[in-house]
């Protein structure tokens, strides 16, 4: 796990040095979508390929006592209205009924469009659908592992706060059993010194094979060294008895400063 950590670490040396490398006056703006459970309704750049990785670890789950994962999302809007979006746990190292064992978690593709433009107080309005293209079978936080997952996302800014609200409906599946989950969402953030952000959120999520509900208060800070390059860490807390008791998470956002075509 020490080198886990430590090849996190690295990656964020190394991409902030090449960050450090382009021209702030024309660089493009990430967008990012971590590390709240929240998914902000506006896109990338258009052209331009963003990454976010983390590092996620969870503690006492319906399904483990302990969990650390590395995760990945890429994104990339081929229209002003159009994104492509693939999502990965590479590697989790996990304790559960008194095992310890490593696996790879599940692989999500899919798209998000908008609906309608927004901007200041009126709202960005999408829509967006991934599917499960592999499953490694390792334990899953409260919310569990979707088959497939349609979103309805909101975006905007009023009096200098932003915020981003989903509402998910969610298809999940244990053995030939398939049944709907239900999920809403809001996070809401300010700038409060320089390039430092606060967000808060709070979620909830159905648990339809546990007859369940999960619910969590998530809190986080972001620093934005570039407009390409964002770094966040925070916490999420666990509201009720079948929620994920505690989450701790570090990661980044990185724009890559150059168009694709």
């Amino acid at each position: 796990m020490k080198l886990t950590l430590c090849l996190v670490f690295l990656s964020l040396i190394l991409v902030a040095s090449s960050a450090a490398q382009s021209a702030a006056s024309d660089e493009p703006e990430a967008n990012p979508g971590r590390p709240t459970v929240s998914t902000p309704a506006t896109l990338t750049p258009e052209g331009y390929l963003q990454l976010e990785s983390g590092f996620l670890g969870a503690s006492h789950s319906p399904e483990f006592s302990s969990r650390y994962g590395l995760n990945e999302v890429m994104k990339l809007s081929v229209t002003s209205r159009l994104e492509f979006i693939a999502s990965a746990e590479p590697f989790v190292h996990y304790r559960s009924d008194g095992t310890t064992a490593n696996g790879t978690a599940e692989v999500f593709l899919g798209a998000q469009g908008v609906v309608v433009h927004g901007e200041g107080a009126k709202p960005t309005i999408a829509a967006s659908y991934l599917r499960r293209v592999y499953d490694g079978g390792v334990p899953e936080v409260d919310f569990g592992s979707p088959r497939n997952s349609l979103l309805l996302l909101a975006s905007g800014d009023v009096k200098g706060f932003h915020y981003d609200a989903n509402a998910i409906f969610n298809e999940q599946t244990q053995g030939v059993v398939h049944r709907g989950q239900f999920g809403q969402t809001l996070s809401i953030s300010h700038p409060i010194i320089g390039k430092l952000s606060l967000s808060g959120e709070i979620w909830h999520f159905t648990q339809p094979f546990l007859h369940g509900n999960a619910v969590g208060n998530l809190w986080a800070m972001s620093y934005a060294a570039r407009k390409t390059f964002v770094f966040d860490a925070g916490f999420n807390r666990g509201l009720t008895g079948s929620s994920t008791h505690w989450e701790g998470f570090v990661g980044f956002t990185y724009l890559l400063p150059h168009r694709l075509w």
